[in-house]
């Protein structure tokens, strides 16, 4: 998986495939809704031992009802990379499992 800054127009394209995601200030991020607290603790938990078997790693902030996932790569220059992409991508995968909006 290529750790190379993605382009502009990249970043766009790859965005069209993951609605709810948007890029602001060199991240890829999204926010999901849940049920309440123990539903978006649970989210975080497991969004944090998906990134140890990627070894790549977000923001995650906690809310009492909210999980926000804000990523970029650090070794790229603080850029996004196909890595944030790959990432992403699997959160959307396991989210709906928790109930995220």
């Amino acid at each position: 998986m290529s750790r190379e800054p993605l382009s502009q127009k990249e970043i766009e394209d790859r965005l069209r495939e993951l609605p709810g995601w948007s890029f602001e200030d060199d991240r890829i991020i999204r926010t999901y809704r849940l049920g309440g607290h123990v539903a978006a603790s649970a989210l975080v938990s497991h969004i944090a031992a998906v990134q140890e078997e990627l070894n790549h790693h977000s923001d995650l902030t906690l809310g009492y009802n909210t999980v926000r996932v804000s990523v970029n790569t650090h070794d790229a220059g603080s850029r996004v990379t196909d890595a944030d992409f790959a990432l992403a991508e699997r959160v959307e995968s396991l989210a709906p499992s928790h109930g995220a909006a």
